[in-house]
């Protein structure tokens, strides 16, 4: 369900064991093919096919487009909240949740940038609460939850790029009309910002024209593949929250 869609007495009626879920992406350049929303876009498509699996067994708050993108700010077009700032809106809004009683809170990322302030994040927040042990806050991206190359054996990439082939499918299945030509674009790869040692970069670092990946591999059929795969993989992951004993959230190995 939508929070959005609530009034406030509902919400007060509501269990506090419920798991919500805050989705935060980003609205910066995806390379010379796709829209600036592309993240935003993306993590809604998958909002709200989990939203129509899970009906009432989750809460859904509305999605936050504006991330952690200073790393793009060479490209037209990008809107950013510098790092602190974007550290101090994530605490806040969890800790809004935390206020209305509510104990099981996911924040889930559609942008790569987020992952470190996401983390930090509910580290800080943890560490405040401290002495409360019936709480679960979680960061998850969603790209990180499913398993596309295990069904679509001509998917060229192996993992998640920046306005790569799986982006680019995946906003080809929803909004064709927004992708410009693929088809000459050559493909940039990954290199090297992370290895042998975590190297401060931008993305003119790392790309010229803004994407990292073979973009041109991309179709609409890919796109709905991608768009299964991850979704189902965030139904599995929210099933686990909501089956949570409020004990230990590591697996028994």
């Amino acid at each position: 369900m939508n929070l959005s869609d609530l009034t406030w007495p509902e919400v007060a009626a509501l269990s506090r064991d419920l798991p919500v879920v805050i989705p935060v992406a980003a609205l910066e350049q995806h390379g010379r093919h796709l829209p600036v929303f592309t993240d935003s876009m993306l993590l809604g498509e998958v909002v709200r096919r989990v939203s129509e699996t899970m009906h009432d067994r989750v809460l859904f708050t509305p999605l936050m487009w504006l991330g952690n993108s200073h790393h793009h700010m060479d490209f037209p077009g990008t809107m950013s909240a510098s790092p602190r700032v974007y550290l101090d809106l994530l605490n806040d809004l969890i800790e809004n949740m935390l206020m209305h009683g509510f104990r099981r809170i996911v924040l889930l990322n559609g942008h790569g940038g987020n992952s470190t302030p996401g983390k930090q994040a509910i580290f800080e927040v943890r560490q405040r609460h401290r002495d409360r042990h019936d709480l679960l806050l979680l960061f998850a991206t969603y790209w990180e939850h499913g398993q596309p190359n295990q069904t679509r054996t001509d998917l060229v990439q192996q993992q998640m790029g920046h306005a790569c082939e799986w982006e680019t499918s995946m906003i080809l299945r929803i909004a064709p009309k927004l992708v410009k030509e693929i088809r000459q674009i050559d493909a940039v790869e990954p290199g090297t910002a992370f290895d042998p040692a975590n190297r401060a970069w931008t993305t003119k670092d790392r790309s010229v024209p803004g994407h990292i990946g073979q973009p041109r591999e991309a179709s609409v059929e890919k796109g709905e593949v991608l768009f299964q795969s991850f979704s189902g993989g965030v139904v599995r992951l929210l099933d686990e929250v909501i089956a949570w004993d409020g004990k230990s959230w590591n697996k028994p190995q």
